[in-house]
């Protein structure tokens, strides 16, 4: 008789490193440890420039300090079960536990969709509207959008948290990855699933889908008005104050973007391209965005070196 192991016993999934490499998983860890070291230092700094510096205490970079906490929230939701499995190769997780980092993951996926759509709206109301751009984006409003996008991300997750938990799995316990991720779980059900797909490709198509669809509206909206201020040189300027926030959106929507299409139209791809693009998901954003904004933008640069070279005079 087929056991439904979420009604008679607790149910135990088994995470997944990298399929076929597992004698290197220790090599393996040492890039790992790395990234995760860049992404949490990284955008720790942010963080900490942007509260202990005056200057920085503009609309622009609370939106900054927004991303840079959804993205230390992605980093240290799978840093436990990714450097576990790589360090001493455990591998089990409870459904309860499964379900608690899938909810985290997801919810700040969601969380820094938002904010890279709030960014968006920051850049086209700088470029469009100056002189009321402080005027527009008040602290108040800015602290209603960040309640905005934390709500926002929790009810979206409220209906797939429920209809996991109605699920039974019996047969392989085995999932792809080295952290829970939702199309992955429900795959392993044994019972019907088509409404929990339903329902997660809906919340992607309503958060990631229509938020990336409004980013590209804004930027029809800030190209249009950059092309008509007459001055090249002004032209300039405007346009490469938005040039960090095209890079946070890129490192984030095409590895999320690869990552589904993989996970419902690529069954015949090779276990490495799933492990490769589903690492690249979550650690990408985190990894780069500080890099980017620390180059690219010019208050964030100087801001960082004063912190550093602040530091170092009172060692």
């Amino acid at each position: 008789m087929t056991t439904f192991q979420n009604i008679t016993s607790p149910v135990i999934f088994l995470l997944t490193g990298v399929p076929g490499l597992e004698a290197f998983h220790t090599w393996i860890s040492i890039p790992f440890c790395l990234l995760y070291a860049t992404a949490v230092s990284g955008n720790s700094l942010i963080l900490f420039v942007i509260i202990t510096q005056p200057s920085l205490h503009e609309p622009m970079y609370y939106f900054l300090s927004m991303l840079s906490t959804t993205d230390l929230g992605l980093s240290i939701s799978t840093l436990a079960t990714m450097l576990g499995i790589f360090w001493f190769n455990v591998r089990e997780i409870s459904f309860n536990a499964c379900l608690s980092q899938m909810f985290f993951i997801q919810l700040f996926t969601v969380m820094e969709s938002s904010v890279l759509l709030a960014m968006a709206f920051d850049r086209f109301v700088a470029i469009s509207n100056p002189l009321r751009y402080f005027s527009v984006l008040t602290d108040i409003k800015i602290a209603q959008i960040g309640i905005a996008i934390i709500t926002r991300g929790i009810l979206i997750q409220i209906p797939l948290v429920i209809l996991l938990k109605r699920l039974s799995f019996c047969g392989s316990h085995v999932l792809h990855h080295s952290y829970c991720f939702h199309p992955d779980v429900i795959k392993l059900s044994c019972t019907d699933t088509k409404i929990n797909s339903a329902v997660g490709l809906t919340a992607l198509i309503s958060t990631a889908g229509m938020d990336s669809i409004f980013i590209v509206l804004s930027y029809v909206l800030i190209i249009r008005t950059v092309l008509s201020i007459a001055s090249p040189e002004e032209r300039k300027k405007a346009f490469s104050t938005c040039i960090s926030h095209i890079g946070a959106v890129a490192v984030f929507y095409i590895p999320l973007i690869s990552l589904s299409f993989v996970h419902r139209f690529g069954k015949r791809a090779p276990p490495y391209v799933h492990t490769l693009i589903a690492n690249a998901y979550l650690l990408l954003p985190p990894v780069m965005n500080p890099i980017i904004y620390s180059v690219k933008t010019k208050q964030i640069h100087m801001a960082v070196l004063k912190v550093i070279h602040s530091s170092k005079t009172k060692m």
